[in-house]
């Protein structure tokens, strides 16, 4: 058992939350129970996961998609009364980490991908404010069809792959999860053989004929699932918590 405010005060500390300018709050965004002895982690603070929680008997939900996005609606009506009123009546706590997870250079989405990838990681890339994607190169010599195929079954679904046909190897590999693509521009810039992301726009198409250099779009979902996951053990194990991870499938 530990205290919420022991572990928000860790993982804020962690992550250096306040060096981040985010599209939502990071930290505690729902206050539950004053003291933790289970975890539940997840990716999206939707309503499956969080009665998914509430079965499971956590005392504190992690997540990396939380609440109280800017620009979102504000009243708390509908879906959104209905999520925090289950947190609530559960006194379950909603502790959310946006691009400070993103970007962690051990237990950040990025991070985690390339390792589960067997990419080594050399640099970053991005915005120049928060460069959170980050370039590797793979450890062992990989064809473009080998890579595809291992990220295939790495990530268990198939990955959309925009390239002009071209043979090459991929020597080095820029990466950022979720929704970044908007970030190709920049991995071209830094030199990138492919580009691998969750989500895919009309654009990035016609970016990657003209550009030579292959765009990966494997799944925002699917791409998101282990930073959450590596910083739920970790915060377990620091505070000797138990831990759960609950997949709530996605196909996007």
């Amino acid at each position: 058992m530990a205290l919420l405010k022991d572990i928000v005060g860790h993982a804020n500390q962690h992550l250096t939350v306040e060096d981040f300018s985010d599209y939502c709050p990071n930290g505690l965004q729902v206050e539950g129970k004053s003291e933790v002895k289970k975890i539940v982690s997840g990716v999206t603070a939707s309503q499956a996961l969080i009665d998914a929680a509430a079965q499971a008997e956590a005392d504190l939900l992690l997540v990396h998609h939380g609440f109280f996005w800017r620009d979102e609606s504000q009243p708390i009506v509908g879906f959104k009364k209905k999520r925090l009123s289950t947190l609530i009546k559960r006194d379950i706590s909603l502790l959310a980490y946006h691009l400070p997870l993103d970007a962690h250079a051990i237990l950040g989405n990025n991070a985690q991908l390339a390792g589960l990838l067997e990419l080594e990681i050399f640099g970053l890339f991005g915005s120049k404010k928060q460069p959170v994607g980050v370039l590797s190169k793979p450890i062992k010599a990989i064809s473009r069809q080998g890579f595809i195929a291992m990220l295939a079954q790495s990530l268990g679904r198939a990955p959309l792959l925009l390239t002009d046909g071209r043979e090459r190897d991929y020597q080095t590999i820029a990466l950022c999860t979720g929704a970044a693509q908007g970030y190709f521009e920049q991995a071209i810039e830094a030199g990138a053989d492919i580009f691998i992301t969750g989500e895919v726009s009309e654009q990035s198409y016609h970016l990657a004929i003209e550009s030579g250099v292959d765009f990966c779009a494997a799944g925002h979902h699917a791409t998101e699932r282990y930073g959450v996951q590596a910083l739920g053990d970790y915060l377990a194990n620091r505070f000797k918590l138990m831990h759960e991870f609950i997949d709530i499938p996605n196909p996007v």
